[in-house]
């Protein structure tokens, strides 16, 4: 587990400086050991955390004959057997670091190397024969990636603030991208905050070479072939591939440990982890003093049942203090409140252990979010005429002006609306935070003009219409995964996670998993309003049932509870500062009135004002702050 850094200048010398202060802007990421390789044309750069091969593994590394060059962030877990396989095709090795399998499969299979990789990782191959620079990023982006250009340069880092060492570029920020932001609570690829730098998409290869560069994407989920086999066999079949992604993702020369919230998915792992573990597995769990959110008795039972070795921390509300760390370590406005919890488990799992799985896409892969069942329900309306749905709206809408018949007017009118929308939208509506009547009534006016057409939906819409599924559940895991899980809950975690020294592995993340189970029937993953039923039957027996049954819950945090008594003044500090208005996106007054609307009781405007909050943040620390520092990110 690394942080890589370079550049790419076919016309002119590197600047070694620059390098250099790149690459200690992301030491969080690689306090062990740092490295670099200048050549005409190139520079490469890595901050290493050393997990394999601790005394041969640091970076860059090459091939034989030095023609080859490679820095890469994350892990080959078939690194083994592909090492082998290289053996015998005559390659010769000079570690056991799973980093030096890239150079040499690149040697035989060029930028097609990516094919063969099960692991997590984003990587640089420099081909000095060739004088062209290879950028890569694993199939689902559990590892980040970002570049840009300026003039004939390439720059490329794990992070954005090592990019942005670079007093050159330039640091317009993209209005599109703060658009999308109000919308989804991070911003999504391929775009930045930043308007001169992008992310490289997951699945994804970005080959450079004489000047010009292209794009190419190398992998996505079918949900369009399905398996006809029986339920036994599925459940066997998830059990052994869940089982087998566990099992190589143990690979440390490091403690170890597991993420263990007390949900089904990190159940399953510390089950498989314990049994594949000869001393009892090391888990960490995050509660907090508002039962509706604590989750650490569920946690506590499992910990129980597989005799870990058990430890939690309670986050109150005092938590909000690292707001501004968390503006610095993401670089880009990020919104989701459960990176408050994430962020201090992974301090707390730190003092423990190097390596911690966890149970991340379980819910992408077997339909775990209350949105789908919400989703699937809602098709029904499609079955109802339009002029009917309506009709009965607008006669709700012009009854009485009662409490009791205000609460139905409103109900109705907005089944009317969802009625009249389409199945993307819909869904859509579950993921948004500002629709677009709230942005444009936020928005200040030169803020809109500047989006001209532009709209952040789109960015969902197009993902609907690209995917491969026939089944609604599906279609809607899909957009999920093109989405929400490279967007949100990867950078979440990698960010958190990194910010400490720590790695993350995600079992239910392995590619072969995850194909596994876009084979299966949609029916056998949620059934009318049970989710993930094929992957319940087959950990029944070994994960208790009491964690198998239990209700949804999320790794929520009680924010609307906190602003309204404990916290009831930040918001209003923060956001009615006057300093706010320098930003120049936002009108006032609609965040006093979302302020005055949530204290009251009347609507849970929680969400919106955290994804104000940070923003407001951003800009405080990041935008307004000097960017260029020899120093690692705090």
């Amino acid at each position: 587990m690394c942080g890589i850094a370079g550049m790419y200048n076919p016309r002119g010398p590197i600047d070694e400086e620059l390098l250099n202060r790149m690459c200690r802007a992301i030491e969080h990421r690689g306090p062990d050991s740092g490295g670099t390789h200048v050549e005409p044309g190139v520079g490469l750069g890595a901050r290493r955390l050393a997990i394999i091969d601790i005394e041969g593994g640091d970076q860059p590394i090459f091939n034989e004959d030095g023609t080859v060059t490679v820095v890469m962030n994350g892990e080959i877990y078939n690194h083994v057997e592909l090492r082998q396989r290289l053996l015998e095709r005559g390659h010769r090795f000079r570690s056991r670091a799973d980093t030096e399998v890239l150079v040499h499969l690149y040697e035989d299979r060029g930028e097609r190397l990516v094919d063969d990789l099960r692991g997590m990782f984003a990587f640089a191959i420099w081909d000095g024969r060739r004088r062209c620079l290879v950028l890569g990023r694993d199939r689902v982006g559990k590892k980040p990636l970002f570049w840009a250009q300026r003039g004939p340069v390439l720059l490329f880092a794990s992070e954005l603030r090592s990019l942005l060492q670079d007093r050159e570029l330039a640091r317009d920020l993209d209005p599109r991208a703060i658009d999308a932001y109000l919308t989804l609570q991070y911003v999504p690829h391929p775009m930045s905050a930043v308007r001169s730098v992008r992310k490289l998409p997951p699945a994804s290869v970005l080959r450079v070479e004489h000047g010009g560069f292209n794009v190419r994407r190398y992998w996505r989920l079918d949900h369009s072939q399905k398996l006809d086999i029986g339920e036994e066999e599925l459940e066997e079949r998830i059990r052994a591939e869940l089982r087998e992604a566990t099992r190589i993702r143990l690979m440390s020369e490091v403690p170890l440990g597991a993420f263990l919230s007390g949900g089904i998915d990190s159940s399953a792992v510390v089950a498989a982890m314990a049994e594949y573990s000869h001393t009892p597995v090391k888990t960490f769990s995050i509660g907090f003093p508002d039962r509706d959110f604590d989750e650490v008795h569920y946690a506590r039972l499992v910990a129980k049942r597989f005799a870990t070795d058990h430890h939690e921390f309670e986050v109150r509300p005092e938590a909000l203090s690292i707001i501004p760390k968390l503006a610095r370590h993401y670089g880009e406005p990020f919104a989701d409140p459960s990176a408050i919890p994430t962020f201090y488990l992974a301090e707390l799992t730190s003092r423990h252990v190097t390596v911690a799985l966890n149970g991340d896409g379980g819910d992408e892969s077997f339909a775990g979010y209350r949105r789908y069942i919400r989703g699937r329900r809602l098709r029904a309306l499609d079955k109802l005429p339009t002029p009917v749905s309506g009709a009965g709206a607008r006669l709700l809408e012009l009854a009485g002006k009662g409490g009791q018949e205000r609460s139905l007017r409103r109900r109705a009118v907005r089944l009317a609306e969802v009625a009249a929308m389409e199945p993307w939208e819909r869904y859509a509506s579950s993921l948004i935070s500002f629709d677009r009547r709230q942005r444009d009534a936020l928005l200040s006016d030169d803020f809109r003009r500047s989006l001209g057409s532009w709209r952040a939906e789109g960015i969902l819409a197009n993902a609907w219409v690209g995917s491969s599924a026939q089944q609604l559940v599906d279609r809607m895991m899909e957009v999920d995964i093109e989405t929400y899980l490279p967007g949100d809950l990867l950078p979440k975690v990698d960010i958190a996670t990194m910010a400490h020294s720590l790695e993350a592995r995600s079992p239910f993340l392995d590619h072969v998993l995850m194909e596994l189970a876009a084979s299966l029937p949609a029916k056998s993953k949620l059934d009318g309003a049970t989710s993930k039923r094929v992957l319940k039957s087959a950990l029944r027996g070994t994960v208790p049932d009491e964690i198998l049954d239990r209700p949804k819950m999320g790794f929520g945090v009680p924010l609307s509870s906190w602003f309204r008594h404990e916290l009831r003044e930040f918001p209003g500090d923060r956001l009615l500062d006057p300093s706010v208005d320098r930003h120049g996106y936002l009108q006032r007054a609609p965040i006093e009135q979302m302020i005055r609307e949530h204290q009251a009781g009347s609507v849970d405007h929680s969400l919106r004002l955290w994804v104000l909050l940070q923003l407001d943040a951003w800009h405080r620390e990041v935008v307004e702050a000097p960017i260029v520092s020899s120093e690692p990110v705090r």
